[in-house]
């Protein structure tokens, strides 16, 4: 399998990993969208949100718990921050591995400006 998530999982590419333990990875976005910009995976290649199974429970309580204390780490809990995930093309997934982008930093308003 040619992902690149998971070949930053496993330390084949290089990348600013802020966390990791036996289920999760986390690591500094390379184009980020705020001033924090934290990707959060699954270090088991599952390919979104769909592939999500009732086996998967401690899997996305270990990705929760691991953005709540990025979000202190980073200074970003108190003002706010913001978890994102898309699933396919059209949401504009980009990397086909399940993801959470810890975002904050910034005003995030909807719609921007």
């Amino acid at each position: 399998m040619d992902c690149i998530f998971c070949r930053i999982v496993a330390g084949e590419i290089p990348a600013e990993i802020v966390y990791q333990d036996e289920l999760a990875t986390a690591f500094r976005d390379i184009r980020p969208q705020a001033p924090v910009h934290i990707l959060i995976v699954p270090n088991q290649h599952l390919v979104s949100i769909g592939d999500i199974l009732p086996e998967h429970n401690d899997l996305l309580g270990r990705m929760f718990a691991v953005a709540n204390q990025l979000a202190t780490q980073e200074g970003v809990a108190e003002t706010g921050y913001r978890l994102v995930t898309n699933r396919g093309e059209q949401s504009g997934q980009s990397v086909y591995h399940l993801h959470l982008h810890l975002l904050g930093g910034r005003w995030m308003r909807w719609p921007p400006g």
